[in-house]
């Protein structure tokens, strides 16, 4: 069963973080690893909030790889999820680089990209979440 209440709570917790990112283009203030952690927070949420909408339960992590399998497990169009799978990529920014820092041989983020995917994520769930409340 869908649940509008988790996942409209979720997307908006999420348009949070997305929101922050619009302030963190400038690398000398807004480090890798401070930029990397809400790219990854925003999609985290976003990507629980398209769960409920679909009437999953998602699980209690931060590894975006489980929870794309999550939205998979649910019925996702695959078509759908490839549009956003490469923000799997974020996942080492919850936890490994947020205290360890970036390794060297990371590539550095494409902020605008991220920024734009985010976004894309958090307006297409947006719309499912929509279509499920009429």
């Amino acid at each position: 069963m869908t649940d509008p209440k988790c996942a409209r709570m979720m997307l908006g917790l999420a348009a949070k973080d997305a929101r922050a990112l619009g302030s963190m283009q400038d690398r000398e203030a807004f480090s890798e690893e401070v930029f990397g952690f809400h790219v990854q927070q925003a999609a985290e949420k976003g990507i629980k909030a398209w769960i409920a909408v679909l009437g999953g339960l998602y699980e209690l992590t931060h590894d975006l790889s489980d929870l794309f399998q999550g939205l998979e497990d649910c019925g996702a169009d695959p078509r759908d999820l490839d549009r956003f799978r490469a923000l799997a990529r974020f996942t080492p920014y919850a936890v490994e680089y947020r205290y360890e820092g970036v390794a060297e041989w990371v590539e550095p983020i494409d902020r605008k990209a991220a920024i734009a995917l985010v976004a894309e994520l958090l307006e297409h769930v947006g719309a499912a979440l929509d279509a499920v409340e009429q």
